[in-house]
């Protein structure tokens, strides 16, 4: 057995512990650089943060133009304003935008260059500013992750910077933060944490060798993945729903959050699969939410790839509440994902792809770029080529999962 996991030096979580967050900084360093977004600045519990480190360091600079999918634009005006206070530490408030944001801040600020020299796996060559990492949704899990997404101009796709050493030093997850977060939002990242723990636990398992935990970042689920993925799973289902509905509800806010948070645990090693690598290229040709794309999806390539993966689709099932005592694997596979089909309209997340604006003429060529995210589609647990893909995708263009199938015969 080789493995490893990944994570902060200190992971903090529950309600009120984001009164931790000055103090937590100030050890960190005394010239902080806080990145955020305007809508969030303005809130009277994120201003508070602001001021209350400001009473703790020797200088703040705050950035709080960050804008979706980090464009490379916000990047370079990020790094100046790191500069223009000499930041030793970074405290990122926010989601999973502000915190990719700061991360890929950190390694500039301390390596040099531009993000292009760091895209793919390993390429940051050493340790970065320490970063504290504070997230306001329940989504990207990015607080605990060793990736940062970027959205590069020059490419049709978007593009990840991946590396041990933009793991945040420090993470402090506050539900209380998530609670004026809006429905939509809540749904979007909400769904995107819920694809983590699935495409996690069904991710492909892969051999090992002892250099591989150093070389690569995603290596595919292990025992200990599965178990924060399964955790993870069952507070999302259970919550999810409700909290989209209501946003007061404090009970399935704290589930959200946590369960986010344990998805993240999970795909930090593992990895995410088919549902991620396909929404890179739609995502960049559509300028629709991440987690609307994974969403939508994850029903489609977990169909795909049932042959593969049908006894954990059954144990999803159970996991997440869902009464399967007595049927067989292949029976409450497909409970599981008739129930996801419903999970996924009630939380408002479109059918199709030709939903959300998606020409059937590009299937092809959205999955041959998918193809090439090696990182992610290595992770997948069913058939990977091109042609593949393109089935997943003409399932999810017309909204029939059965699709997918590139042969008239069925094992289900």
């Amino acid at each position: 057995m080789l493995e490893t996991v990944r994570g902060p030096r200190q992971l903090i979580v529950g309600e009120g512990v984001a009164q931790n967050i000055p103090r937590v900084v100030a050890e960190c360093g005394s010239r902080v650089l806080i990145v955020t977004d305007r809508v969030l600045l303005g809130q009277p519990g994120v201003a508070e943060i602001v001021a209350a480190v400001r009473e703790k360091v020797e200088a703040v600079e705050v950035f709080a133009d960050a804008t979706p999918d980090v464009p490379l634009a916000d990047v370079a005006l990020a790094v100046s304003a790191a500069a223009e206070v000499d930041a030793d530490v970074i405290l990122a408030v926010g989601g999973g935008t502000v915190i990719d944001l700061a991360k890929i801040v950190g390694v500039i600020r301390c390596h040099g260059g531009t993000p292009r020299d760091f895209y793919g796996e390993s390429k940051v060559p050493g340790p970065t500013i320490p970063l504290v990492a504070i997230p306001t949704t329940s989504g990207t899990g990015s607080e605990l992750t060793p990736v940062s997404v970027l959205t590069d101009p020059d490419r049709e796709l978007k593009v990840g910077v991946s590396s041990v050493h933009i793991v945040p030093d420090f993470a402090i997850v506050d539900p209380e933060l998530t609670y004026t977060c809006p429905a939509t939002v809540t749904a979007h990242s909400g769904i995107d944490a819920f694809c983590h723990a699935v495409e996690s636990y069904t991710a492909r398992p892969r051999p090992h060798g002892p250099r591989d935990p150093v070389e690569q970042v995603f290596l595919g689920r292990n025992p200990i993945t599965d178990h924060y993925a399964l955790l993870a799973a069952a507070r999302i289902a259970r919550s999810l729903p409700q909290v989209v509905r209501d946003g007061g509800d404090k009970e399935a806010r704290a589930d959200m959050s946590y369960g986010s948070m344990l998805a993240g645990l999970a795909f930090a090693h593992a990895g995410n699969a088919a549902p991620h690598a396909l929404q890179y290229p739609i995502g960049a040709a559509t300028h629709t939410p991440h987690g609307l794309g994974v969403g939508l999806l994850l029903p489609y390539a977990l169909d795909a790839a049932r042959d593969a993966i049908g006894d954990r689709l059954a144990i999803l099932a159970g996991v997440c509440g869902l009464d399967v005592t007595d049927a067989s694997e292949a029976e409450a596979a497909e409970t599981f994902l008739t129930w996801l089909d419903g999970l996924l309209a009630g939380i408002g997340i479109p059918a199709t792809l030709a939903d959300i604006g998606v020409a059937r003429a590009d299937l092809p060529r959205f999955a041959e770029m998918a193809g090439g995210v090696t990182r992610l589609i290595q992770n997948h647990p069913g058939p990977t080529d091109t042609a593949s893909l393109t089935a997943i995708l003409e399932a999810a263009w017309l909204g029939d999962r059965t699709r997918h199938v590139l042969t008239p015969k069925r094992r289900w």
